[in-house]
């Protein structure tokens, strides 16, 4: 008996060993061949909103006709079919690009959509098309949002009809975003603004000091470093650090100035939010209306297509994918504060 449990747990063993040599050159063979493609690289995806839009109707349908009126509406959708056939498509029926941005604090989703523009840029036609964005974004570092604005300056550029739908909230970044659109749609509770700036950073300096511990920083010019997380912080170092962040907001007031004209900028931009209504009253939005109640009504008389890029990942990154995107958020959120970078 223990002589076949041996002989049984040598051809595991060996069958394990087999197993796990074709694995590492199946993985080594598919990142071979990653090697050729960046990580970057992906693929646009092209949903037509109007065919989702029909599914839905057609599923509900199904659901609630009785024999008579399916087999009347059958009948109905088979001679229209018919009478589609053979008909080129209308060349005049505006075209809605449709793209999703979701941000975080670095906006990295930046990286998606400057694509997704990308793309649609080649065909879109400002005579006839517009691209709407469903913007979510409660703000975050300045470099990160400002590239997104900028990408979105790249329509407005090309003269093509920007509208901006804000479900639920686009504070900070997310409205220097929104303010780039020839028209702002939001929710009746979404959150708008705020149009200010902050930046906060701990300082270990006493406790460093209580433990008889010493900080040496060294730097090359007077403005390289002005406050830090170890060191004894001064009240010039304070006063150049808030002339910054003054600078910072000046600038992301002449940015809202210039795209909304019509804002009183003294009066909204105090780092206060708003609710959609509010919003509206210090137009800072255009309309209340949601993203969804909005399509829903250009698909009546435009093509809705929804475009999204899709980036390709090699087999051994997909399989930390998540893990690493959450702890890469987690300290990056700690580290830029403690670098005292300023947020919108």
């Amino acid at each position: 008996m223990l002589d076949l449990l041996f002989q049984y747990g040598l051809f595991l063993a060996k069958t394990v060993t087999v197993v796990v040599a074709l694995m590492i050159i199946i993985i080594a063979i598919a990142n071979a061949g990653g090697r050729r493609r960046t990580q970057e690289e992906g693929d646009i995806e092209v949903l037509p909103l109007n065919e989702r839009l029909e599914d839905y109707a057609d599923t509900l349908r199904l659901a609630m006709l009785d024999k008579a009126g399916l087999k009347a509406w059958r009948k109905a959708e088979k001679k229209a079919r018919k009478q589609e056939e053979g008909k080129t498509k209308d060349a005049s029926r505006p075209r809605l690009y449709v793209i999703n941005f979701h941000g975080d604090i670095r906006a990295s989703a930046v990286e998606m959509l400057r694509r997704e523009i990308t793309a649609i840029l080649t065909l879109a036609e400002p005579a006839r098309d517009e691209i709407v964005v469903c913007l979510e974004s409660p703000g975050g570092m300045v470099h990160g949002y400002g590239l997104a604005a900028s990408q979105l300056a790249r329509i407005r550029q090309k003269n093509i009809p920007l509208t901006i739908c804000v479900d639920k909230v686009a504070a900070s970044g997310g409205y220097m975003m929104a303010c780039i659109g020839n028209r702002i749609l939001a929710a009746p509770f979404a959150v708008v603004g705020s149009i200010g700036v902050v930046a906060q950073m701990p300082n270990f300096h006493r406790l460093l000091k209580k433990n008889d511990i010493d900080v040496e920083l060294m730097t090359a010019g007077e403005y390289k470093r002005t406050l830090t997380i170890f060191g004894q912080n001064t009240e010039a170092d304070r006063a150049k650090f808030q002339e910054e962040l003054d600078d910072t907001h000046a600038l992301f007031k002449e940015f809202v100035q210039q795209n909304r004209p019509q804002v009183d900028i003294a009066r909204v931009a105090t780092g206060e939010h708003w609710y959609g209504q509010r919003a509206l009253d210090l137009q800072l939005v255009d309309e209340l209306k949601t993203s969804d109640e909005y399509l829903c009504e250009r698909a009546k008389e435009g093509d809705l297509y929804s475009v999204r890029y899709v980036p390709r990942h090699r087999f051994l990154s997909r399989l930390g994918l998540s893990a690493e995107a959450a702890a890469d958020r987690f300290a990056l959120r700690w580290w830029d504060r403690l670098q005292q970078r300023p947020w919108w």
